[in-house]
């Protein structure tokens, strides 16, 4: 997803959202010269320092006092799969500073490997889940010969990854997978479960594979990881890693800064909906039963079942999201070509949105560079009323660029990721900080 809006590193650009309250929130160019900026994280250090996942396979630092550093932090293009000029999912995706960064130098990242020499026949990709320590000569410089694989999942399509990786407030690492690709859930490497009228499901299966989960885990131990005590299902039927279950891409996911912590997932729907979702311990978010609020046809995608079941076998309700977006272009009368999901808002320079959910869409219009970002008040119960924030330069809710992620530091601004190809190609991928328009 990319942007073509020719600013120096530090111009203000003068687009501008009007909030619930009408005020004016302008973008700030942070760093470009990107190719397919996928991931933004604030080093849990005092340095001040933004790092930046680049999905063709490189992390690299922005500086207060520099800017975007030339030399990456890390480089691993030798050892993710070859990607497409086109629509790509796989790369370089997730990034997680351990808690103790400053004094252990340990961090975490999720990249696609080519498939591993056991994964299964004709499957596309194995995705990583490596360990890697800072460099102890240099605090911008990664030690790359520290790997340490931690987690291997092969993955038999070349699509829905997931790829966020994040330390919660409990401080276990907790990383989203995608229901291993195709369509429906139901293509190769898609296994049968308990809901016969769509013959496959990652996503509700819980004994046989990681896939359409987010996990948790504690690597914490000597162990490349251990399980939770309290994992969902440790001592029962179904796979210890597991923390949530029934998700088709859940691409990135947040916890609150504040509050109650919350955990906060976009998951990118088939063709009718998409939608946003907070997840609990042991929740079942009903993909491929339910696509959003709705019963889904694997067979006739594009239109939905009239009846489904309300819970899975084992009697877990099938929860609902909290946001629910038409899915397609805004031409089609949709809001969304896949959700972003994003940030709960904890900053001070947006005045009137602290608490807020802001995510986004990678764009409103098939083909062409025009996401959106949108906000909401999250609510006890019920579903949370939304609304696009309109850029009052142009009069329109696009944002002239593909959106690919959402960041936030450690004073709770929020930035936005974008590029203007669709594929990860070319140097329009650009970083934006979200700031008052005042």
């Amino acid at each position: 997803m990319k942007i073509r809006f020719f600013l120096s590193l530090t111009c203000l650009l003068t687009v501008s959202f009007a909030t619930f309250s009408q005020e004016l929130v302008g973008l700030e160019v942070i760093a470009d010269n990107l190719v397919s900026p996928v991931a933004f994280v604030e080093s849990p250090d005092e340095s001040g320092r933004y790092f930046i996942v680049d999905q063709v396979g490189v992390i690299r630092i922005h500086t207060p006092q520099k800017g975007l550093l030339e030399e990456p932090f890390l480089n691993l293009k030798n050892k993710i799969v070859e990607l497409k000029d086109a629509h790509e999912e796989r790369g370089l995706l997730g990034l997680a500073f351990h808690p103790d960064y400053r004094e252990n130098g340990r961090f975490f990242v999720y990249y696609s490997a080519p498939l591993s020499q056991n994964g299964p026949e004709n499957w596309d990709h194995t995705s990583h889940i490596s360990e890697f320590r800072v460099s102890p000569d240099n605090p911008n410089m990664a030690d790359k010969a520290s790997e340490k694989i931690i987690m291997k999942v092969d993955q038999p399509q070349d699509n829905h990854n997931a790829g966020t990786l994040a330390f919660g407030p409990d401080n276990y690492l907790y990383i989203a997978l995608g229901d291993g690709g195709g369509a429906n859930d139901i293509d190769m490497g898609h296994v049968p479960d308990w809901y016969g009228e769509n013959a496959g499901g990652n996503g509700q299966d819980v004994k046989q594979n990681l896939l359409g989960s987010i996990l948790r885990i504690d690597v914490n131990g000597d162990a490349p990881y251990d399980i939770p005590d309290d994992n969902p299902f440790v001592d029962k039927e179904g796979m210890d890693e597991i923390y949530a279950y029934g998700l088709r891409n859940p691409y990135r996911f947040s916890f609150d800064m504040k509050g109650n912590n919350d955990l906060i997932a976009g998951d990118a729907g088939q063709v009718l909906w998409e939608e946003i979702s907070v997840i609990t311990k042991g929740g079942n978010y009903g993909w491929s039963v339910k696509e959003g609020t709705h019963c889904f046809n694997a067979y006739n995608n594009d239109k939905e079942r009239e009846d489904c079941p309300k819970e899975d076998k084992m009697g877990n309700p099938l929860i609902d999201p909290v946001i629910e977006l038409k899915q397609g272009s805004v031409d089609d009368g949709g809001k969304a070509v896949v959700v972003i999901g994003g940030y709960v808002y904890r900053g001070e320079d947006l005045k009137n949105m602290d608490g807020k959910y802001i995510f986004g869409a990678w764009t409103q219009h098939h083909g062409k560079p025009a996401g959106a970002v949108f906000v909401s008040t999250p609510k006890e119960t019920g579903m949370w009323d939304f609304q696009e924030l309109k850029i009052a330069q142009t009069n329109s809710t696009s944002i002239g660029h593909y959106l690919l992620s959402f960041g936030q530091n450690k004073e709770g601004e929020m930035f936005l990721l974008t590029t203007d190809e669709d594929g990860p190609v070319g140097n329009t991928g650009k970083v934006f900080k979200m700031v008052s328009g005042k």
